[in-house]
């Protein structure tokens, strides 16, 4: 098979076994254990954000400053991308301004975010994945070995996102598998392109990871302080600590 063909097909499997897999899990939850399951997800992305994505941008940026800059940027992206979701919202719903947030209301919020910062970080694994094959096929398997593993855990809290934003379970796996198909995008282009993608592989990653740490404080956390008994706040904390656990864990295996 042409280095191309391994790219494609890695890139395709990568994002739809990934999604797949967290689908078998995230679509099998039973209703009452969504509300647990975002926690879990609060530490899946920001597990994923702090143990994987910055210290892979920082490894390949020539400027840990820009990095951050870049993440900074992004976080004030979002705000104003989400500010534009609920304008657009409120302006089709008449809904008032300081009316107090209700699940109608959260419909489509921190759900766009995720899908919007998940299609970013597909779109750099398509491109470190074609960076592996290019260099050798062996090393590009086991690259696309361990993004899957490494996606399934996030693609999971992903699912939850989108199911804790009023999504039917098909409309957020169809969107997560859409979110999925960047991998190719990222892939072919990386191929072509590598020497001048290399370099935007940085900014790519810190805006991913700008988007996952927004949804995860702004969206999803303030919803976790309505549970307000220390039952449900040390539930909260290992749940959370669960996520992010699951990443570190991965990432050790793959690691190994």
């Amino acid at each position: 098979m042409s280095t191309l063909g391994w790219i494609i097909t890695a890139s395709i499997l990568g994002g739809a076994l990934s999604v797949a897999c967290a689908a078998l899990f995230a679509l099998n939850a039973r209703a009452q254990f969504i509300g647990a399951l975002v926690s879990y997800a609060i530490g899946a992305l920001l597990g994923a954000v702090f143990l994987d994505i910055l210290p892979e941008a920082i490894e390949q940026t020539s400027s840990v400053t820009t990095v951050s800059a870049t993440l900074l940027a992004g976080i004030l992206l979002f705000f104003v991308l989400e500010k534009l979701v609920l304008w657009r919202h409120c302006h089709h719903d008449h809904c008032e301004v300081h009316e107090p947030h209700t699940h109608g209301h959260d419909h489509g919020r921190s759900g766009t975010m995720i899908v919007v910062g998940d299609t970013f970080h597909n779109f750099v694994d398509g491109i470190i994945i074609a960076a592996a094959f290019l260099a050798d096929t062996e090393l590009g398997i086991v690259t696309a070995l361990a993004i899957i593993a490494h996606e399934i855990p996030q693609e999971v809290g992903d699912f939850v996102i989108l199911l804790h934003s009023g999504y039917s379970k098909l409309r957020a796996f169809q969107l997560n598998l859409i979110s999925s198909l960047a991998t190719l995008v990222g892939g072919v282009l990386g191929y072509y392109t590598l020497q001048t993608m290399q370099s935007l592989v940085p900014t790519l990653l810190a805006l991913a990871a700008a988007s996952m740490i927004y949804v995860a404080v702004a969206d999803l956390i303030p919803g976790l302080h309505k549970r307000t008994q220390l039952r449900d706040t040390l539930q909260q904390v290992v749940l959370i600590a669960l996520g992010v656990g699951t990443v570190a864990l991965v990432g050790a295996v793959v690691h190994i």
